[in-house]
């Protein structure tokens, strides 16, 4: 399989830039609004073209022909659901992707959202995205994955759009689910035992579980936690404290039988990111980079199906984008 390039908008801690590295795309930009995101895509990835812009701003033309269009696109407010394309609401920014993917006039089209995307009340509001995409000459399809079924130790449902032209289109098939589920206990056990925790085997056994959908958090809001209440009594049942990230691991004096806080490092983890991705930021920062970021795992799977269709070639078999994760993956065993 050859390598593709890809230009980035709403780029966030780069969940969704590093799953489509491992799945053959180069990034040629890589656009993002927020501060801390851009240096943590600089620190990790400096021969990455990392701008820092509303990608409102952003004249598409400069990247004429790239092989795909990768945004992670805020949600529109329901308040907009059901109606045209480009009303008057700053807070929707799908018009932008489309005029950008007008501009740029790529050979495939990835977007990502919030698994409500799916719901009934944005029925219409998704037929006139479509819309707008088959005039422009794309076929699309649409899937709700769940990460939990791509290696990922949490739930965390995605709406994942994919739009390709009609001969590419023949070929694209949505990713095979893995063969077996990671839990937060095979994940986590050696953090949580680097200190000296003398109750991580008694913990593990507890955590070897699928873990709810980490939440990024607000920046309207306090310090960073696992989510609200409902959330927090599920992390409670893998042996977790959800009330807050710690700083460190759980040290060597920690109670046997007490709840641990997780690092963002362990949330990091449960994402889907390997260890060798840093956060730029304080804690808080950090953690809402991680939280609200798109599994790396999960976009390598739907990267190397789009790859796959870009090639005019049918997968061969539905653990192709396995192996290609495991080119940076070394935490969570998978057999």
């Amino acid at each position: 399989m050859g390598r593709f390039t890809v230009a980035e908008f709403c780029v966030g801690g780069g969940g969704q830039a590093l799953g489509l590295e491992a799945a053959g795309f180069d990034c040629i930009v890589a656009v993002e609004i927020d501060s801390h995101c851009c240096t943590t895509l600089r620190l990790n990835r400096p021969q990455w073209d990392v701008r820092q812009d509303d990608m409102r701003l952003v004249d598409g033309q400069r990247w004429k022909k790239v092989d795909l269009f990768a945004a992670g696109v805020p949600c529109p407010p329901f308040s907009i659901a059901g109606k045209q394309l480009g009303v008057n609401d700053d807070r929707d920014m799908f018009p932008d992707a489309l005029r950008l993917i007008e501009e740029m006039q790529p050979k495939a089209v990835l977007l990502e959202n919030v698994p409500g995307f799916a719901s009934a009340k944005f029925a219409q509001y998704r037929e006139n995205l479509f819309s707008s995409l088959h005039k422009l000459g794309y076929e699309t399809d649409w899937n709700v994955l769940q990460a939990a079924d791509y290696g990922v130790p949490q739930l965390r449902p995605r709406f994942i759009l994919v739009a390709l032209p009609k001969d590419r289109m023949s070929f694209f098939e949505w990713p095979v689910p893995y063969p077996k589920k990671a839990n937060v206990g095979d994940t986590l056990k050696d953090l949580m035992a680097s200190k000296g925790w003398k109750g991580t085997e008694r913990w593990y056994l507890q955590a070897r579980q699928v873990a709810p959908t980490v939440v990024g958090g607000s920046k309207k809001h306090g310090g960073p936690d696992l989510g609200p209440t409902r959330a927090r009594k599920q992390w409670l049942q893998l042996g977790v404290d959800g009330l807050g990230i710690s700083d460190e691991p759980p040290s060597r004096d920690f109670p046997i039988d007490g709840l641990p806080r997780l690092t963002v490092r362990m949330v990091a983890r449960v994402q889907g990111f390997p260890d060798f991705w840093k956060f730029s930021g304080k804690k808080t920062a950090a953690y809402r980079q991680v939280g609200n970021a798109f599994p790396p795992p999960v976009a390598s799977a739907v990267g190397c199906a789009i790859a796959n269709a870009l090639d005019g070639k049918y997968p061969t078999n539905g653990s192709r984008s396995v192996v290609q994760m495991r080119l940076f993956e070394s935490h969570v065993p998978y057999s």
